[in-house]
């Protein structure tokens, strides 16, 4: 539920879909807005879930709603050619932080820091500090590093 409703908005952010584009059957099932979507999704596990021991969805909602939305956001957005496009951008972006905070470890949360203090290897603690990031905060943090002052404003 968490990436496929942060991949629609960050899908809609970036003008590869609106919210017009999910298919009138899942609307229907789960909502028009984003918010509606996640609300119904949600609600939905609460609801199934509720004395049987599992996550579970209804049949309606998971099996058909959430699958339906899963399957549009693959044609639309993950195999999209204007998308696959960037993702090389993507990837110079985590890879030029990664070697950033290999040689700025001292940047890492102190959490980190401290887990190295116990024999956990430096690359595994960039990796796993990148990884928590938000796209929207790895791209902020990159333009901290590395955009002159003067040419963000």
């Amino acid at each position: 539920i968490a990436y496929i409703h942060h991949d629609m908005d960050d899908a809609v952010r970036g003008g590869l879909l609106t919210e017009e584009d999910v298919p009138g059957d899942i609307v229907e099932i789960a909502g028009r807005t984003s918010v509606e979507r996640l609300n119904c999704f949600i609600h939905d596990i609460v609801t199934n879930s509720m004395g049987k021991g599992d996550i579970v969805m209804s049949a309606e909602v998971g099996g058909g709603a959430m699958s339906r939305l899963r399957a549009f956001m693959f044609e639309r957005v993950y195999e999209n050619r204007e998308a696959k496009r960037e993702e090389r951008k993507a990837e110079q972006l985590i890879e030029t932080l990664y070697g950033y905070y290999l040689k700025h470890k001292q940047e890492l949360p102190r959490e980190l820091l401290a887990m190295q203090d116990r024999g956990e290897p430096i690359e595994r603690l960039v990796c796993d500090h990148i990884s928590s990031m938000s796209d929207r905060f790895a791209i902020s943090k990159y333009e901290e590093i590395y955009i002159p002052k003067s040419w963000s404003l």
